[in-house]
């Protein structure tokens, strides 16, 4: 048995994931050569050392920040939803009211009609621009992570 295999094998072996036919054929390789129980050796050694590492838990003012900003988020986010959608109905309701009561009605004449929706059409354009604009510079902001 050539030791790539075998050494492919060690750390199964090592915590014994082997099956019985891969078991016995690493014990009856490692019986025989010094570079793969060498190999093994260094295996425990890294397996003892890792086991001994133990993680310092994190202060208490740091979960703290870590809930409170994603409480945040989430709080901002339903905001958002919330204020998006009254916004919709809203606008919505807004632009068929001014449909049907100022561009339906035959009393008004067309310049002025013209004018409103020029305006109108204008002001949206206007407003979906600077929007995405702060999008865009948001979401690229270099200095957003720096702390004053």
């Amino acid at each position: 048995m050539d030791c790539e295999r075998i050494r492919e094998l060690l750390a199964g072996y090592q915590d014994r994931e082997l099956d019985r036919d891969q078991f016995e054929m690493v014990e009856k390789h490692l019986a025989d050569c010094a570079a793969c129980r060498d190999e093994l050796a260094r295996l425990d050694k890294v397996k003892e050392v890792t086991g001994k590492v133990k993680y310092n838990d994190l202060p208490l003012e740091i979960w703290e920040g870590y809930w409170q900003g994603i409480y945040r988020r989430i709080e901002r986010g339903l905001g958002w939803i919330f204020t998006s959608i009254g916004a919709i109905i809203i606008l919505g309701l807004g632009a068929f009211y001014l449909v049907r009561d100022y561009f339906m009605d035959p009393t008004v004449a067309i310049l002025p009609k013209i004018g409103v929706g020029g305006l109108i059409v204008g002001g949206v354009f206007l407003f979906v621009s600077v929007v995405r604009e702060r999008i865009f510079a948001c979401h690229r902001e270099r200095y957003r992570e720096v702390q004053r």
